[in-house]
């Protein structure tokens, strides 16, 4: 009877069972599928837990000297090896932390918004405001760039001024104007100047507002005094140097009648490019919007002389 024992359900020889182990919270892992016949199932992903390798007890997602810890480890969400992207890239994924730059957007989806003149969120002006000299001398040598700048800016002073002076010299160059002008007495004469000035402003004022309807009926969304002030110094600078002429050779003669072609040719450029930049237009559309401006300015001022 030495050699046998009452079992008791057990072998006593067998080392007892561990006790399942406590794994910390939140690090439980979600059930695996199955692999496939085959295949090595692929190590289970866990959250990080480990301190970043730079020593300074932060998880390896924010470790500020961009360490790749959990790199070839198969786990956490390192950067060395980042999720699968979701709909909305790898910032979509579940444990995924995606690092930026100081100042930059993480959400640029407007980058593709244009500049729209007038709108309610326009962006800014493109360059403070020109003082009038250098307003002056940007229409004569560099118009693009000073429509440009200028475009959301109204110059109703050296607008009104220039037209004004314009105004008074335009007499001495129409042949029929100028004769009177100069047989009248001197209380006669100053109100003929006077009143001729006048009249140059409103008609540029008249044709400035008629070029920036038609500008805005083609599609432009330009402001209106921008676009009126600037064409009634473009209607008087460009025909400045057929005026001097006229003033001392007549209207008749050769010289003054090829400035009268050429100047209204190069009007007509810069109402294109005025109305093309103050509007966002194209070009034949700019040109259509300022086409009746261009014909009244040839009917009134230049063949009178021509």
């Amino acid at each position: 009877m030495a050699g046998f024992r009452i079992g008791r359900g057990r072998d006593n020889n067998r080392t007892p069972q561990q006790p399942p182990r406590q794994q910390p919270y939140g690090s439980q892992q979600a059930p695996q599928a199955p692999a496939p016949y085959g295949q090595q199932p692929y190590a289970p992903q866990q959250w990080p837990q480990q301190a970043a390798p730079g020593g300074h007890g932060e998880p390896e997602y924010f470790d500020p000297h961009g360490g790749h810890a959990g790199q070839g480890q198969g786990q956490g969400y390192g950067y060395g090896h980042p999720p699968v992207q979701g709909a909305g890239g790898p910032s979509d994924s579940p444990g995924y932390t995606q690092a930026f730059a100081i100042g930059e957007d993480p959400y640029p989806y407007n980058q593709g918004a244009t500049y729209q003149a007038g709108a309610a969120q326009a962006a800014a002006p493109t360059g403070p405001r020109l003082p009038w000299k250098e307003l002056i001398r940007g229409i004569v040598t560099r118009p693009g760039p000073t429509f440009l700048q200028m475009r959301d800016y109204a110059v109703w002073g050296p607008a009104l001024i220039v037209t004004f002076l314009y105004g008074l010299l335009a007499v001495f160059g129409l042949d029929d104007t100028r004769n009177d002008v100069i047989n009248a007495t001197l209380s006669k004469a100053v109100p003929i100047v006077l009143s001729a000035g006048v009249a140059f402003v409103i008609c540029g004022l008249v044709l400035g507002a008629v070029t920036h309807t038609l500008a805005r009926q083609l599609g432009g969304d330009g402001s209106w005094q921008p676009t009126v002030g600037l064409s009634m110094l473009v209607m008087s600078l460009t025909d400045v140097p057929r005026l001097l002429f006229a003033m001392f050779l007549g209207g008749d003669n050769m010289l003054v009648q090829i400035l009268g072609w050429a100047t209204w040719v190069v009007a007509g450029a810069l109402f294109t490019s005025l109305i093309s930049k103050s509007h966002d237009l194209p070009w034949p559309k700019a040109l259509g919007a300022s086409a009746i401006q261009l014909i009244a300015l040839l009917s009134i001022i230049k063949l009178g002389t021509i």
